[in-house]
């Protein structure tokens, strides 16, 4: 009785989050766009923002959670290792990372992150569910369901490797197109450039571990690596 309760909430919970995360998305890829920001037409469209990548992460990953939820007694084991490595490895880290270094940078200078004249394109409500609210729901699935690590050394080389496409995918952007994806980067000198790129893609591995330890507090030894 107990564990189907347990379930039932899952379900409930990860059809809100699944659907808020749809409702986001839906809202970001219907924005106005307009001379004064034309990002999304501009070369490499919306796939060019981690924010949106991101977004889009996260709502393939509670949408897997949800199906995962619903088809419980039919789901192999590869399809839960599979919910598990992509959380562990890609959605908790790499949405920490959206949310801590956008409003990093947004308390030092809007501007270099996030200018002010887009606050009269993108809403308020829009922002904070693309760059605050990610935060708290994925501390609700941390606490919500145990995930099994991979070893660090794997889980680690996964994260780099999508580090590394991404920011290939970032100077291939400003190398076709002379477009900084942010603001920031434009500010920078080549030598300053490579130090804060480095520095973004080393920052994801506190991030992957921090994770790991929050998941071990919550649930002990399930969630150390196999």
């Amino acid at each position: 009785m107990a564990a189907s309760v347990n379930l039932k909430c899952h379900r409930l919970i990860h059809f809100c989050i699944f659907g808020w995360y749809i409702f986001t998305l839906w809202h970001n890829c219907s924005l106005e766009i307009s001379k004064r920001h034309p990002g999304a037409r501009s070369y490499g469209g919306r796939w060019k923002y981690l924010t949106f990548i991101n977004l889009v992460m996260q709502t393939v990953f509670f949408g897997l959670c949800f199906v995962i939820d619903v088809v419980r007694a039919g789901t192999s084991s590869f399809v839960t290792r599979l919910r598990d490595t992509v959380f562990t490895v890609l959605v908790f880290p790499v949405g920490t990372f959206v949310f801590l270094s956008f409003w990093l940078i947004y308390a030092y200078d809007r501007e270099l992150v996030y200018p002010k004249y887009l606050d009269d394109i993108i809403p308020a409500w829009l922002n904070h569910a693309m760059h605050t609210v990610i935060l708290p729901l994925l501390l609700v699935q941390l606490y919500l369901q145990p995930h099994r690590y991979p070893s660090k050394k794997k889980g680690i080389f996964g994260l780099a490797f999508f580090s590394a496409i991404y920011l290939a995918w970032l100077l291939w952007v400003h190398h076709a197109s002379g477009i900084w994806v942010y603001p920031i980067l434009a500010q920078l000198s080549p030598a300053g450039l490579m130090l804060f790129l480095a520095g973004s893609a080393l920052a994801l591995a506190p991030l992957y571990l921090l994770g790991e330890r929050l998941s071990h507090l919550r649930w002990g030894k399930f969630s150390k690596k196999e």
